[in-house]
């Protein structure tokens, strides 16, 4: 498993080495409209952007392999970019086949993304809209109006051709087949738009304006025992690092916050604002000054916490593990003695690794009747969760007065997954605990579920294959939080409420799914799902050569514990409406009985047809498929579902008490 470090700060490095990175962009001759003198960058640097219509997350150097890129600047309501939407149509379809890749690039100042995709559809759009709501792309491009066009190089990432679309089509005839651009620009009469920060260029010093951003955003992390490679120490360390810290904010890389930000509002938000972006950004491209005045950073001592909550109640040693330098570690299921001798409330949980390299996740889970002593202890097993980590996770901390009751005896079972990575450590994992106080009895129940979907399948070289899963809510809830997980092919998650009159609403978006920075998101107001409702999570993978993390794109990909196999899951924390801890209820049960429906049933009509089985549990479906459809209607609705998973059910039974119990089989849901 590639390190934090060089996944995050690494990548970047050789981006810049590789590409190198202007400061600012360079004049150009051209005059967009004839009143408006525009500029050109020398280089086209690196940047990430989503888009409206799909909030799928589009880098820039990942095209290095296309003849060429276009970038058409777009505002709603301009007449000259809707005018040539049939135009630019045209020049998609004829260039396709050829290695061009064309999208479009709204630069307006915090649009809504509702009102860009709404505006795409009804010009007849057809190309994907990257929202630059900060502006900070279309300022480093020199972009000044809508409806121009930018036909950029990949082998050199200079800009070919800047003008109308009348003239791009020369352009990429030139390109695509290797041929100097002879037309390097034209006039645009497209409408203006303002980039205020560009023409005002407010002085920005590291002290007065920078500091206080990275320390508030930023230091948390890059601090003496922090995560992060490097500790922001002081002004010199600052503008040291000042070119990587432009690369990986235009990127999206950093802070490690993947949620869209047209999306929902979280409590646990690691986001920088756009105010803050523009500010990091101009004070790279200024050259870094420093301005006068003591140096913030540098006037403290910043050291990583041991444990960030603060001493713990009980800290549980997980059984060390050596990791090898190499070769495959299968799923460990290790256990230890319950620590308490009487139930507490957790409150909240942290779970600290020493091999961070080598640990892909831990998870937990209280058994009320361990194994023997030497056995493993699966997660059929296993009750409430005393916490869990993914790579760049944090801490978990209950809602205010709810909490999971962790009873007395028993022990606690452990998932772990290790990856090696070409060095011989062991892990000696350890995980603090906090409970509420014996007067502090919390009222609200806290409960975790996981959207699952292990039938799925990824065609070699599909950069862009979708799977969806679903559960269906018995009762009324509260979502309080979603945990996104994936591997390597894993570009982009959401997660959407279907309610049970059809409504539906985009709850969490991560158009760029990074596998080093796994996290639950926190609403900020917890959701509310009515009985009757489907919580449904999509998931994009890219198999293809232009993922730079892709084992191997030319093998068909199926759901796997393997960091270079695949998975669909996304983690949930409820509880239930009625439920209080005097008053348990059992809702769960019938929960994830939804869970097998909402794998399969990829159009959520609420029963399968024999076109939407797939994967093992698909196949064993589909070879008893009379005998499941009673009714011999041609689908398999609910009833019927649920007497085959009942029968299932009791020859996995039959086959598991004629095993011994270690060579059991980790359940599905396991990351």
């Amino acid at each position: 498993m590639t390190s934090v470090k060089l996944a995050m700060f690494g990548a970047a490095a050789s981006t810049l080495l590789l590409f190198g990175c202007t400061a600012g962009p360079a004049p150009s001759a051209l005059a967009s409209g004839g009143n408006v003198a525009a500029t050109t960058p020398a280089r086209v640097d690196n940047f990430t952007l989503a888009d409206a219509q799909q909030l799928q997350g589009h880098e820039l150097y990942r095209l290095a392999d296309a003849k060429a890129v276009v970038i058409v600047t777009q505002a709603n309501g301009d007449a000259a970019v809707r005018g040539m939407a049939g135009d630019l149509k045209s020049l998609q379809a004829s260039y396709a086949g050829k290695g061009v890749e064309v999208m479009m690039l709204n630069s307006t100042a915090n649009a809504d993304r509702d009102a860009i995709a709404a505006e795409a559809v009804k010009a007849g759009y057809t190309a994907p809209v990257l929202m630059d709501s900060t502006q900070i792309v279309g300022e480093s491009l020199g972009v000044t109006r809508s409806a121009e066009v930018f036909v950029v190089d990949p082998k050199t990432w200079t800009v070919a051709y800047r003008g109308g679309i009348a003239g791009a089509a020369k352009a990429l005839d030139a390109l695509t087949a290797g041929q100097p651009v002879a037309v390097a620009s034209a006039p645009v009469t497209g409408a203006a738009i303002a980039f205020p920060a560009r023409d005002s260029k407010p002085q920005v010093t590291y002290v007065k304006d920078v500091a206080p951003i990275l320390e508030a955003k930023c230091v948390a992390c890059h601090e003496e025992g922090g995560i992060g490679p490097f500790a922001m120490t002081n002004y010199n360390m600052a503008k040291g690092f000042a070119p990587m810290i432009r690369e990986v904010i235009r990127t999206n890389r950093m802070p490690p916050y993947g949620a869209d930000p047209h999306v929902g509002k979280f409590s646990d938000d690691k986001r920088l604002t756009s105010d803050e972006i523009k500010t990091l950004v101009h004070w790279v491209e200024e050259g870094s000054p420093r301005g006068e005045g003591p140096d913030p950073l540098g006037a403290k001592h910043l050291v990583a916490a041991e444990w960030p909550l603060g001493k713990p109640d009980v800290i549980l040693s997980v059984p060390a593990f050596t990791i090898p330098a190499s070769g495959v570690v299968e799923y460990q299921h290790p256990w230890i003695v319950n620590p308490l001798t009487e139930g507490k409330w957790l409150r909240a949980s942290t779970i600290k690794v020493t091999a961070r390299q080598g640990v892909h996740h831990v998870l937990t889970g209280f058994i009320a009747d361990p194994p023997k002593a030497g056995e493993q202890a699966f997660e059929n097993k296993w009750g409430a969760s005393v916490g869990s980590y993914a790579v760049g996770a944090e801490s978990e901390i209950a809602p205010k007065d709810a909490g999971t009751y962790i009873p007395a005896g028993g022990g606690i079972g452990f998932q772990t997954h290790y990856t090696p990575f070409g060095k011989e450590q062991t892990d000696t994992t350890q995980i603090a605990l906090y409970f509420y106080k014996d007067n502090e009895k919390p009222d609200l129940v806290m409960h975790n579920s996981q959207i699952v979907n292990n039938a799925i399948v990824l065609p070699p070289n599909d950069g862009h294959h979708q799977e969806v899963a679903y559960l269906e809510f018995p009762k009324d809830a509260l979502l309080y939080s979603a945990f996104p997980h994936a591997h390597y092919r894993g570009a982009s998650s959401d997660l959407w409420i279907r309610y049970p009159d059809g409504k539906e609403k985009l709850l969490l978006a991560l158009p760029h799914y990074e596998f080093n920075w796994q996290r639950h998101y926190t609403f900020a107001e917890p959701i509310k799902v009515p009985a009757g409702s489907k919580l449904i999570a999509h998931y994009v993978y890219d198999n293809s050569k232009r993922n730079p993390h892709n084992p191997d794109p030319s093998k068909e990909v199926v759901w796997g514990d393997q960091s270079w196999e695949e998975m669909f899951f996304t983690r949930i924390r409820y509880r239930w409406m009625d439920e209080t801890s005097v008053h348990l209820v059992n809702y769960d049960e019938s929960l994830n009985a939804s869970a097998l429906m909402g794998m399969l049933d990829s159009n959520i009509d609420g029963k399968l047809q024999k076109s939407e089985l797939k994967g093992q549990i698909g196949k064993m479906l589909l070879a008893q498929w009379d005998t499941i459809d009673a009714n011999h209607d041609g689908f398999i609705d609910k009833t019927e579902l649920a007497a085959a998973q009942k029968m299932m059910m009791g020859h996995r039974r039959q086959q598991a008490e004629a095993k011994p119990a270690a060579a059991a089989t980790p359940t599905a849901g396991g990351k």
